[in-house]
């Protein structure tokens, strides 16, 4: 489905505005203030809320933890202090990013009174010089996951195409199946060459009415993608960074290619979000619009004919694309 975000100004400014309503709101305690507290033995929860991984490789003495990003993150807590009017002192990586003011709002939001926020984070701890403790201290800065250079064949089991398509007066969405695929990534480039079985074409929301085979019947049939006589689709493509530091859950690539469908060929791009994956694989992630006339399946198109009634169908195609490498 394609899929409308805000975009990424408008979002900062709402990350800002929420960053000064949880200063105004929130004690901030800068490094050296938090060190004199502990030093004099001052009472308090220092609450570390990041992964547990992370916070195993580096963290502020005595801190403990409770990872933020869980849905577990409260009861977390609650498991460490049954106290909701005690001091209660967290701290998230760095001064820009926004995992501290997230657990600072979700315990405020929870009935815990006394919570103040480490100004800066465990970045301005260390740059203040102040100790740490885990098992890698100078992890203060992970590296950016990056793609490993070579060559990748797709996992078509765990890859998929979804589709949706709309009438004036319904949508329907089904799935699409890749028969193949190779990917080459070398000097901050990636190309790659995809095989789609158009017979695999199938209509998810009708699934046990009537009405379902009929669906993927007229879709397969010479009315919209001519299976019979094309059974593959085939997409070329090369994929660029968009910036060097664009975060990677964000749309990070830009995908330029040529898509021959039906037996005609035309150029499509759109962005992507491509990132590195478990065990050496990478997975990519794409939403976007095609206009499906451009490749000859015309049926139900104002473009082409008139006096269509209930046979109008609108011309453009929303895809997602889930890519999984083997």
């Amino acid at each position: 489905m394609a899929i409308q975000t805000e975009s990424t100004g408008s979002s900062n400014s709402t990350w800002k505005r929420k960053e000064q309503q949880m200063k105004d709101s929130v004690n901030m305690i800068p490094p050296a203030e938090l060190s004199r507290l502990l030093d004099s033995g001052h009472r308090l929860l220092l609450l570390d809320v990041l992964p547990k991984a992370r916070y195993r490789q580096v963290h502020l003495p005595g801190a403990e933890n409770a990872c933020v990003f869980e849905v577990s993150f409260l009861d977390q807590v609650a498991e460490l202090t049954a106290d909701k009017t005690g001091k209660i002192v967290i701290y998230g990586v760095k001064e820009q990013t926004h995992d501290a003011a997230t657990a600072a709002d979700k315990l405020q939001r929870n009935g815990y009174t006394c919570v103040s926020v480490v100004e800066g984070g465990l970045e301005a701890w260390q740059a203040a010089g102040f100790a740490v403790e885990g098992e890698n201290v100078n992890a203060a800065e992970l590296p950016a996951p990056r793609l490993a250079e070579g060559s990748y064949r797709v996992d078509t089991e765990a890859s998929l195409i979804a589709w949706a398509g709309r009438n004036p007066n319904s949508t329907h969405h089904g799935t699409l199946r890749q028969s193949a695929g190779e990917v080459r990534i070398a000097g901050g480039e990636i190309r790659g060459e995809f095989t789609i079985d158009m017979n695999s074409i199938e209509n998810l929301n009708l699934a046990g009415d009537e009405l379902q085979p009929v669906l993927d019947a007229h879709l397969k049939s010479d009315d919209f993608f001519f299976v019979k006589l094309f059974p593959e689709a085939r997409f070329e493509m090369v994929a660029k960074p968009t910036t060097d530091r664009q975060p990677v859950s964000a749309p990070n690539y830009r995908v330029s290619g040529r898509l021959t469908l039906r037996g005609h060929s035309a150029e499509q791009s759109f962005p992507a979000t491509i990132v590195p994956a478990d065990e050496g694989r990478f997975a990519a992630e794409a939403h976007f619009d095609i206009d499906r006339t451009r490749w000859g399946a015309i049926y139900g198109s104002t473009k082409f004919f008139e006096h269509l009634g209930m046979h109008l169908v609108f011309d453009q195609i929303s895809l997602q694309l889930r890519i999984i490498t083997g």
